[in-house]
């Protein structure tokens, strides 16, 4: 019999809630409406809020035992990336339980964790029992792009839902890595800034056969290349530079001889995330022109993904401006914040020691995460977010590749420890 946790998300993955971006989505109302369920069924009342047709978020609130404590927001999102079924062993969206891992679209980012959130509330509430604190728990919609149909419409129409939060958390944080043969845990204390832009190349539409020195593909081209190729500088925030020292001591590595990269890309799979919170990354991820093999195309466009450390926006987007040249028109389609916050305090204690004891002498280190989460926009509101969905993972998978790569998945288990430290850190915290 499948446990309640790897149901809950083998039931979320069968849902198709693929996210293409710039607002067109397969949606995900049927998602929402399930964890809605879910919630009702422990005694819950839900609000559905739709940010457009289809765009369904959820939120409810748990009552804890002092209500005059801050409450915690604690969230997740339904959405996923595409997945291409000829790339994948499996069916992305078949939920499969393949050698005691649940694969599919979302297995990591993040209907694990959204099943994680429900199975540690019925472990509080299903028994009795009360967070420590008020709860604000909310699924949110779009997350894959920015959360301008999910966290952020919900953050700018209805802040009432969070009234009286102060802290938050999400995904992305919380799981284990195995440095020098030490299982560790990262936990995410802050996330690179987003800059999403358009590059726009345009030239003369001419016969495919013709001489066109004003090519807009070829214009195109050369300004993607010297995107793409710029090889930003390292940087250490307060967060990395911590991390860096951490993962010294743990790998026995001599920080007077190896450089902040060379620690880090000796972790091995810990690396996939780590390496790029050193530094901006500028990475183009779709292109577009023309259509037909004959016919020189008057317009090229190409999106470019970027990734700063908070503060440097307008520096980077400067720079980029200079390496497209002036032929290139940048279009910025949605832009959102960083954060950084400081690895102490009474919650990143208490989830350090949630985490510690189920896995005891295990050090957590903080990270700054590459990508971003649905915490940009519950800053706006004063919140402050962390990372903390706790997964004990094997040594040799590696988790970073999973998140929007083929193949996705994660162990059972993992999902089962997530559960218990989750519900351990609601109760106590």
């Amino acid at each position: 019999m499948l446990e309640e946790t790897a149901r809950i998300a083998r039931d979320l993955i069968r849902f198709d809630t693929t996210n293409y971006g710039e607002g067109r989505s397969k949606g995900e109302t049927e998602a929402a409406e399930y964890l809605g369920s879910q919630l009702e069924g422990l005694g819950l009342s839900t609000t559905y809020i739709d940010a457009a047709e289809r765009r369904t978020s959820v939120v409810a609130r748990v009552k804890g035992a002092d209500s005059s404590l801050p409450a915690l927001v604690v969230h997740g999102h339904s959405d996923v990336v595409p997945a291409d079924p000829a790339n994948w062993s499996v069916d992305p969206f078949g939920g499969e339980i393949i050698d005691g891992m649940l694969w599919g679209r979302g297995a990591v980012d993040m209907k694990n964790t959204d099943a994680m959130i429900i199975g540690a509330l019925t472990d509080i509430l299903g028994s009795g029992g009360q967070p420590k604190r008020d709860l604000v728990i909310a699924f949110f919609s779009d997350e894959e792009n920015g959360g301008v149909f999910g966290s952020h419409y919900l953050v700018d129409t209805h802040p009432e839902l969070f009234a009286g939060a102060t802290e938050a958390i999400s995904e992305v944080g919380g799981y284990s890595v195995t440095l020098n043969g030490q299982r560790a845990y990262l936990l995410q204390t802050g996330e690179k800034a987003l800059i999403w832009i358009k590059l726009i190349a345009r030239g003369t539409a001419a016969h495919g056969s013709r001489v066109i020195h004003n090519n807009a593909v070829t214009k195109l081209a050369e300004a993607v290349a010297a995107v793409g190729r710029r090889d930003w500088p390292i940087h250490l925030t307060a967060t990395t530079e911590q991390l860096v020292g951490e993962l010294a001591r743990i790998m026995g590595a001599d920080v007077s001889q190896a450089g902040p990269e060379e620690i880090v890309l000796s972790t091995g799979n810990a690396a996939g995330f780590i390496q790029a919170s050193l530094r901006t990354t500028t990475n183009p991820t779709l292109l577009k022109a023309g259509y037909k093999h004959n016919v020189i195309p008057d317009v090229a466009e190409a999106l470019i993904d970027i990734r700063t450390l908070a503060g440097e926006e307008e520096a980077v987007l400067a720079e980029v401006r200079e390496l497209v040249g002036e032929d290139i028109e940048i279009v910025v389609l949605h832009q959102d914040i960083g954060l950084d916050t400081p690895f102490e305090g009474p919650l990143v204690d208490a989830m350090v020691g949630s985490l510690q004891s189920h896995d005891p002498g295990a050090p957590v280190l903080p990270y700054l995460l590459s990508g971003g989460t649905d915490n940009k926009a519950l800053s706006k509101l004063g919140i402050t977010g962390y990372g903390f969905a706790p997964l004990q993972l094997p040594a040799e998978l590696d988790f970073p590749a999973m998140f929007h790569g083929v193949d996705e998945r994660v162990p059972l288990d993992a999902l089962v420890f997530g559960r218990r430290v989750l519900g351990d850190l609601l109760t106590n915290y």
